[in-house]
């Protein structure tokens, strides 16, 4: 009798801790697929972003027919730009894979802003109609990138503090829930730190 009654015990011990772990997982699973669903959110931006780019230099190049190392340099920045995306696409919070996305959307930040001062020293091409439209659509996309990056941001957080604190940390490592990355700009140039500004 008293084999049986220790025998339930062990069974409910064991069905308890099975139940704390797979609650564990499942909250490590939700958590890891909200900031991959905010990093989605990034990736429709930036191709709205690398979408306006070809049509504001197109828009350019008639006027800026002295400025071409500039436009070429946009292209450039936005081919590296659109490689970085694939990479991090590929796998989301991946440490080098955000790495690159950050440092090659910091050089067509760069790029962007030194085409919009360009930009400013033409008049005619300033008051552009096809100009104006693009640069203000660049702009409200700039935004909307900085936002989606700081949703995509607070959930890696989230996720990390789920899989570093105790107990979870023991599951985590169990089943090789690994680190997430942030998504950030490079800090040693000021040009990379700032949206490009557009005045009119």
């Amino acid at each position: 009798m008293s084999g049986l009654i220790l025998l339930v015990i062990l069974i409910g011990i064991a069905v308890l801790v099975g139940g704390w772990a797979v609650g564990i997982y499942n909250g490590l699973v939700t958590a890891r697929n909200a900031f991959k669903n905010a990093f989605a959110q990034i990736d429709v931006q930036l191709q709205r972003r690398f979408d306006l780019i070809p049509n504001l230099v197109e828009t350019a190049k008639g006027y800026l027919t002295h400025e071409r190392q500039t436009l070429e340099a946009v292209v450039a920045a936005r081919g590296a730009a659109i490689s970085g995306l694939n990479a991090a696409k590929a796998s989301p919070g991946d440490p080098a894979a955000m790495a690159e996305l950050g440092a090659s959307q910091g050089m067509l930040n760069g790029a962007l802003g030194r085409l919009l001062v360009v930009v400013e020293a033409y008049p005619d091409l300033k008051a552009n109609q096809n100009m104006m439209q693009l640069t203000e659509e660049l702009t409200s996309t700039e935004n909307k990138v900085a936002f989606a990056r700081q949703a995509y941001n607070d959930s890696v957080m989230a996720y990390n503090n789920r899989r570093e604190v105790f107990p979870s940390n023991l599951v985590a490592g169990v089943f090789n829930f690994a680190q997430a990355a942030l998504l950030d700009i490079p800090a040693d140039r000021a040009e990379v730190r700032e949206a490009p500004k557009v005045q009119f």
